[in-house]
């Protein structure tokens, strides 16, 4: 299996698409692991050379000791591209991961072509929430949260028309380890880079859902409307827009990375923007 042994992790990934393509880097959900992709890989590989990785605390990768902060997931980042040879890369994440995406940018911008924002805040949510639901989990597993993230991560409607995709997101959900989980909501609960998003400097796309209603469409207005250039794009979707709204996303994201003139870049946001 391909794994990367660095920032004293070891950290799982996956590559798609031919060599040679410009490398395109996907950071996946809190909760989720790198399989929540799917839906966009194959069109994704036909333009880019496409890694993904399970974040620290998820999926494959390893779950070590202790909190975890927005910085080290960022490092996880880093050491992963450092240790692939990889100098420069567009980098794509949702919630969680549009939250490394974020501290990536500000903190380390050479390493980022583009930058996609999918379904993500400067901050997110209240300690108060934060601390409710790391407790929930500890004391009662990852089964005790899942109906209420599923709430928030399709709309009704999706959840009645596609109840095999919802029930397979479940079970990646319900497999997440509580360790590693409750380890990078503690991450979430502590990041706050409102007052920095304005530094980022990095071609940006910010994604909303507009019926998501753990990152709002006006939450990624605030980032769009404060990261110079940015574009912007509400799709029909609740939080996990890139699955509930697939090819809209995919074909928003591809747009972007591969748009070469500003001017073409805004009219066609206008164009695809809903709400």
């Amino acid at each position: 299996m391909p794994f990367v042994d660095s920032n004293h992790m070891r950290t799982y990934f996956e590559w798609s698409g031919e060599e040679g393509l410009p490398v395109l880097v996907l950071s996946n959900s809190l909760g989720a692991d790198l399989s929540m992709w799917d839906a966009q890989i194959d069109e994704f590989a036909k333009h880019f050379r496409v890694l993904r990785y399970d974040t620290r605390g998820h999926g494959r990768s390893a779950t070590t000791a202790g909190t975890y902060t927005i910085e080290q997931l960022g490092g996880d980042v880093i050491a992963m591209l450092d240790a692939l040879n990889l100098r420069r890369a567009a980098f794509c994440g949702l919630s969680m991961g549009g939250m490394i995406g974020q501290w990536l940018a500000i903190h380390a911008p050479q390493y980022l072509e583009r930058l996609i924002l999918a379904n993500t805040a400067a901050k997110i949510g209240t300690v108060e929430i934060w601390n409710a639901r790391i407790r929930t989990v500890l004391e009662a597993g990852m089964q005790a949260v899942v109906p209420s993230i599923l709430y928030r991560w399709f709309t009704h409607e999706y959840r009645a028309l596609y109840p095999g995709t919802v029930a397979a997101t479940s079970r990646m959900l319900e497999a997440a380890n509580p360790i590693g989980y409750t380890a990078c909501c503690a991450a979430v609960r502590d990041m706050d880079l409102r007052e920095f998003v304005h530094r980022i400097d990095v071609p940006t796309l910010v994604i909303a859902g507009a019926e998501d209603i753990a990152t709002s469409p006006v939450e990624g207005r605030f980032l769009a409307d404060r990261i110079a250039g940015a574009q912007y794009v509400c799709l029909h979707a609740a939080h996990l827009s890139n699955i509930e709204a697939a090819r809209e996303f995919t074909a928003s994201a591809i747009w972007f990375l591969k748009s070469e003139r500003k001017e073409e870049t805004w009219m066609k946001t206008d164009a695809m923007s809903k709400g």
